[in-house]
């Protein structure tokens, strides 16, 4: 347990932080599954769509540092990956 006043604010920041990153991290990942389901439905179109609203929102996680940029970068890619597979 923090001992100092410092520390104590420290801890509270860090909470408050932890809290709203799990929420946006668990936003980012209902996008991604909305994209997967859309991918695993053979409808090309739907997936389409779906990446394209989920693409700005994993990058603004991104800018937050919520997740890595590579990170991100990543899981585009693969996602776009699987839909072009899904069009051939």
């Amino acid at each position: 347990m923090a001992n100092s006043k410092q520390a104590r604010k420290r801890a509270r920041q860090a909470e408050g932080r932890r809290v709203l990153k799990a929420s946006q991290r668990s936003m980012v990942r209902t996008y991604i599954k909305r994209v997967i389901t859309a991918i695993n439905g053979g409808d090309h179109a739907e997936a389409m769509t779906a990446f394209q609203k989920a693409q700005p929102v994993i990058d603004r996680i991104a800018d937050k540092d919520v997740l890595s940029k590579k990170k991100a970068a990543r899981l585009k890619s693969r996602l776009n990956k699987r839909i072009k597979a899904l069009a051939a």
